[in-house]
């Protein structure tokens, strides 16, 4: 079970999440798609892979005391930097995301090196987590002084380390990670992207309301995009994760593999963002399919991520793959149609109630909670 400090992380890591989704936005209503989406890309993988690391190290080895709360707590001081260097990383400046990941970085490999000291039978993979998260982070501070254009092949070699460490350390031995919990620490990370894609679809919104605009497009905006979202929780949580991960070569899909349920699922608010601004007139070269875009296909990539990395290792038959393949079809269909969000809410909808008869959830009978 999750435990307050844990939870007490999730809310801090949200601000960057925040601070990333709402650049994008920007980004996007500018009229700078391709490079939004791609400083989002790589900044949402700092701030995810700054929580997975803590997540997973904690299901290992969290004994909850003194030096462990303030270990964490210096972590969560290192997010808080990263999440002040999102909007500069947007300007192609990392310099606050480095500074923020090697304060992360020192209380985690501290953490690492005393579970090597107080676990002997995990020694060797504690102390190959150790040096690998060290030497990955002194590539990342090389990455400051690589010329701009070669800076995106770098940071994708950055990320192939970092992935590779866990691969590497786990040959060792088996970190005591505990399946449910892990499962937990997702599916609460997971509420916080869906609470941020809510909130910067408010806060656009209530920009639209102060203005002349047309109440009637605003409203399938709201409308459609609250479907998608209350669609894509009902979808995430419509079956059981925890007793999927019976070990590391199901875990690594499976966890790594979040990054695109996660990512896509905050670009939906971001979109959903744009979307209003393109309506209201607060975008510039934007196109109305463009913005439909920003929506529809971060939508369909969210499910289907959701299918490969979820759905799919429960039942991976055409009772599950043929109704995500139509929607995803219909939903980037929607895109070139007008009332797009609404449509691409409906839609959602209806693969959910599919989705509930295919796992028997939706009956009627009714029993008593307590």
């Amino acid at each position: 079970m999750a435990t307050p400090l844990e939870l007490f992380t999730d809310l801090c890591f949200v601000v960057a999440i925040a601070q990333a989704a709402g650049a994008m936005h920007h980004e996007a209503s500018a009229g700078h798609i391709g490079q939004g989406l791609l400083h989002f890309f790589m900044v949402f993988f700092a701030i995810w892979w700054a929580w997975l690391n803590f997540a997973w190290f904690s299901s290992a080895y969290d004994n909850d005391d003194v030096f462990h709360r303030v270990m964490t707590l210096v972590q969560v001081a290192g997010s808080l930097i990263l999440a002040a260097g999102v909007p500069r990383l947007f300007e192609d400046d990392f310099t606050l995301v480095v500074v923020g990941y090697i304060v992360m970085r020192i209380a985690l490999v501290i953490q690492w090196l005393r579970a090597a000291q107080s676990h002997p039978e995990g020694r060797a993979t504690a102390l190959r987590y150790a040096f690998g998260i060290t030497a990955v982070q002194v590539l990342w501070v090389g990455y400051q002084f690589v010329p701009d254009d070669s800076k995106p092949w770098f940071f994708l070699l950055g990320v192939i380390a970092e992935i590779s460490v866990p691969v590497w350390a786990e040959r060792a031995g088996t970190t005591p990670w505990h399946p449910h919990h892990i499962a937990e620490r997702y599916g609460l990370f997971f509420i916080i992207v869906l609470g941020e894609t809510v909130l910067s679809t408010t806060f656009a919104i209530q920009e639209a309301i102060d203005g002349d605009y047309p109440v009637a497009e605003l409203a399938g905006i709201v409308i459609g995009g609250l479907l998608i979202v209350f669609s894509a929780w009902w979808l995430y949580f419509s079956r059981e994760a925890g007793e999927l991960l019976t070990g590391n070569d199901v875990g690594y899909l499976w966890g790594f593999g979040h990054y695109f349920i996660f990512a896509s699922g905050a670009l939906i608010g971001a979109g959903l963002a744009a979307r209003v601004d393109y309506l209201t007139h607060h975008s510039e070269g934007l196109s109305d399919i463009a913005s439909s875009a920003l929506v529809t296909g971060p939508s369909a990539a969210f499910l289907a991520a959701l299918w490969i990395i979820l759905v799919r290792l429960h039942d991976p038959s055409v009772r599950t793959w043929g109704p995500f393949a139509l929607a995803i079809a219909l939903i980037l269909g929607s895109t070139f149609v007008p009332g797009t969000v609404l449509i691409a809410g409906l839609i959602c909808v209806a693969l959910l109630v599919v989705e509930l008869r295919v796992t028997e959830f939706g009956r009627t009978s009714v029993s008593p909670s307590v």
